[in-house]
């Protein structure tokens, strides 16, 4: 006998929320398709398109997700672990992206460049395995900031459903958690390269150190925070509430030491506190209107 609830997706998630007007909106711009693979990276937006493709499209989705030498390791895991409790088949494909001179180097365009290789390679991963169309989890909010990436989906011929919908990232995260998936409250994800200056060429180690650091500070119950890498000095973006834990012993020296374990000659504070985007205020006007980051 067939138990499942009928009000309730395969993954668990509650029916009700697919009938609000956001989700109705989404589910009939996916269903256009016949068969769709969502470039699935694990965060808020790419999490909530996989949801409602799965629903829309009656399992005839698939998750395509690029494992590359810009991620950290814990984004890899968790996007994994999401498309497993989603019930969607993920294909995971590796992509070299320090082998490519134009990204390596960290110019202004090196998001565009990126993206359009990301997609490249996850589109041919989708094609082998039977689905021709390919969407990505750009929002309305994507229109009004930086994001040469979307410029090279748009080139490419990559699906904007959310965008279609009409659905910004408040939008998204109502409707997430309406449906209780587990991305509905995690903070923003970009690459480890965000946290280099443009100009400075992307090193495997500066990365790592990168990576290790904001781990550090992930450890101990932050979220939301940035890493930034301005050769000897560690700058660190966090929510405006969690600057004085930071400032404070013995927190303080506990960072610094590990820091200087890093490789951190200095351990800066921002005072700002977290600034999506924040490298981007070293553009000039030009090149910011092309350049990219996080």
């Amino acid at each position: 006998m067939d138990r499942r609830d009928p009000e309730r997706t395969p993954g668990g998630e509650p029916r009700s929320a697919w009938r609000t007007p956001e989700g109705r909106r989404l589910l009939a711009c996916l269903g256009r398709h016949e068969r769709l693979a969502v470039a699935f990276s694990g965060g808020v937006d790419s999490t909530l398109l996989l949801a409602a493709a799965r629903e829309a499209l009656e399992g005839r989705v698939l998750a395509v997700t690029a494992e590359t030498d810009l991620q950290s390791r814990r984004e890899v895991r968790a996007a994994a672990e999401t498309a497993r409790r989603l019930g969607v088949p993920q294909v995971r494909v590796r992509v070299a992206l320090l082998a490519r001179p134009a990204i390596a180097r960290n110019g202004p365009a090196r998001c565009y460049f990126c993206k359009r290789l990301l997609l490249r390679e996850l589109g041919r991963a989708a094609a082998r395995a039977g689905f021709a169309a390919l969407a990505h989890g750009a929002n309305l909010d994507d229109l009004q900031d930086i994001r040469p990436g979307l410029r090279a989906a748009r080139e490419m011929g990559v699906a904007e459903p959310l965008i279609a919908a009409g659905l910004d990232k408040a939008a998204i995260r109502r409707l997430s958690r309406r449906l209780a998936l587990p991305t509905w409250d995690r903070p923003a994800m970009a690459c480890l390269a965000s946290r280099i200056p443009y100009g400075r060429p992307l090193r495997r180690s500066e990365l790592a150190a990168v990576e290790r650091a904001e781990e550090f500070l992930l450890a101990r119950g932050f979220s939301g925070v940035r890493v930034r890498h301005h050769g000897e000095i560690a700058r660190i973006e966090a929510r405006p509430e969690d600057l004085p834990r930071l400032a404070a012993s013995p927190l303080r020296e506990e960072i610094r030491r590990a820091f200087r374990g890093l490789g951190f000659a200095h351990v800066a504070l921002d005072l700002e506190g977290y600034v999506a985007g924040s490298l981007n205020r070293t553009l000039p006007g030009r090149a910011r209107r092309k350049g990219g980051g996080r």
